[in-house]
């Protein structure tokens, strides 16, 4: 199984923007389903967008659709998540996965946004 590794996450005014970044340790990025999930503190991770094999396709949580772009750049094994417009719900920490069987891959260690008001 491919571990992830999330970076680009940090503190940011509302109205900002952040580029995440997911890539595969020491391995190709999965050829699979992909997505960012986010976990608010005291809350349920939850979905936020997701990306096709080969990035043809993308569907976003309802709260981030018009300010999140997810993409994948297969040849370069990494997936991104551009933010604009941050918000303040929009802290949390940041996962990337990958689709595997009914489930997810196993979980990294996240990268940390905040989002001040």
């Amino acid at each position: 199984q491919a571990q992830l590794v999330e970076s680009g996450g940090g503190l940011v005014q509302a109205g900002g923007s952040l580029r995440l970044s997911c890539a595969a340790s020491g391995r190709t990025l999965p050829s699979k389903i992909m997505a960012w999930f986010r976990q608010a503190p005291g809350k349920d991770r939850k979905f936020v967008a997701g990306i096709s094999r080969i990035g043809g396709n993308a569907w976003y949580e309802d709260s981030v659709k018009g300010r999140f772009t997810i993409s994948r750049d297969n040849a370069e094994n990494m997936m991104y998540l551009q933010m604009n417009n941050l918000k303040p719900d929009d802290t949390g920490v940041y996962y990337c996965n990958y689709e595997e069987g009914t489930g997810w891959g196993p979980w990294g260690q996240g990268t940390q946004v905040t989002v001040s008001s």
